[in-house]
């Protein structure tokens, strides 16, 4: 008895041990993932002050990109980047939330739902360089033909098309997730609706939606944050011009674009600071605008 005992004991003391390893190394996990974070902040923020204490605000606000001149505004290229990315969020909500209900509602399982998850998620695998080819040689001659119909300049490439192709890309994070969130929702809600003699749209729309509005919003948050930092793909189509855009049909550039384009041409450190800075912005805005969902989220979740 007395060995089964001391057994006993050192098993309760192993797993105690095992237990606080497991919970000492969750926390440094999410240490270092904090550390890291603040990292890249430092980092950008560090290698930014040659340009911070030389251009100052009006850096923010300057209309201008000259690296010749060393003249550096990046007012074009964060309305570019805000232009392209909400207009592809405005594009993309109809089909991902479309997709989401198709998928977790009418056909949740079979052959044909399977192909269908398989072939969007397909979609978020394909390298941005393959979307970019894509839209030089298809979207924009069809996107041309619609300029021409609609009297503006044929430019073809611009802010229109790099939304439709950043519209595309990140139509799957948001189905996925809103697939997913559907799917959780209780049979015995839609059970009581249907008994009560509600149609599958009503069910969809005052049981469905409502239960999983939180999930939802959180893939579209996560679709905005995918199309704030897209480089490849948008460079190749958007016309990379230093000009403000006065229509969404007009060539335009984003923060992500002109930092790929320009950093291995950057000669002076002055110019190369302001592109560091330029991706401290881009870093800036993508924390303000995931704060800003996270509060919408914590809205529709309390409701």
């Amino acid at each position: 008895m007395n060995v089964w005992k001391n057994v006993k004991i050192k098993r309760a003391f192993h797993q105690i041990r095992m237990e606080k390893f497991f919970k000492t190394s969750l926390v440094l996990i999410a240490l270092s993932i904090l550390i890291l974070v603040i990292s890249f902040l430092l980092t950008l923020v560090v290698q930014s002050m040659p340009s911070i204490k030389a251009l100052g605000f009006g850096f923010l606000v300057g209309k201008t990109w000259d690296p010749v001149a060393n003249v550096y505004g990046t007012y074009p290229f964060l309305l570019g980047t805000l232009l392209t990315s909400f207009l592809a969020l405005l594009i993309s909500i109809p089909f991902s939330f479309a997709i989401a209900i198709f998928l977790g509602e009418y056909f949740p399982r079979g052959w044909f739902s399977e192909f269908l998850k398989n072939s969007i998620e397909l979609i978020a695998a394909v390298p941005s360089v393959i979307y970019g080819f894509w839209g030089l040689f298809v979207l924009v001659p069809l996107v041309r033909s619609l300029e021409i119909k609609l009297g503006v300049t044929p430019y073809g490439i611009g802010i229109f098309t790099s939304s439709v192709i950043l519209a595309i890309m990140i139509i799957p994070y948001a189905a996925s997730l809103g697939r997913e969130m559907i799917r959780m929702v209780p049979s015995s809600l839609k059970e009581a609706a249907y008994s009560l003699g509600a149609t599958r749209y009503e069910v969809i729309r005052a049981v469905i939606l409502p239960y999983a509005k939180s999930g939802l919003m959180a893939g579209v948050l996560l679709s905005l944050g995918r199309a704030l930092g897209e480089t490849m793909a948008v460079t190749m189509v958007i016309g990379n011009t230093s000009l403000i855009p006065k229509s969404i049909f007009d060539p335009g550039n984003t923060m992500a674009s002109v930092i790929a384009n320009e950093f291995t041409e950057a000669a002076s450190s002055l110019y190369l600071s302001s592109l560091i800075e330029l991706g401290l912005v881009l870093f800036l805005v993508t924390v303000v605008i995931n704060l800003i969902g996270k509060r919408i989220i914590k809205r529709f979740t309390t409701e």
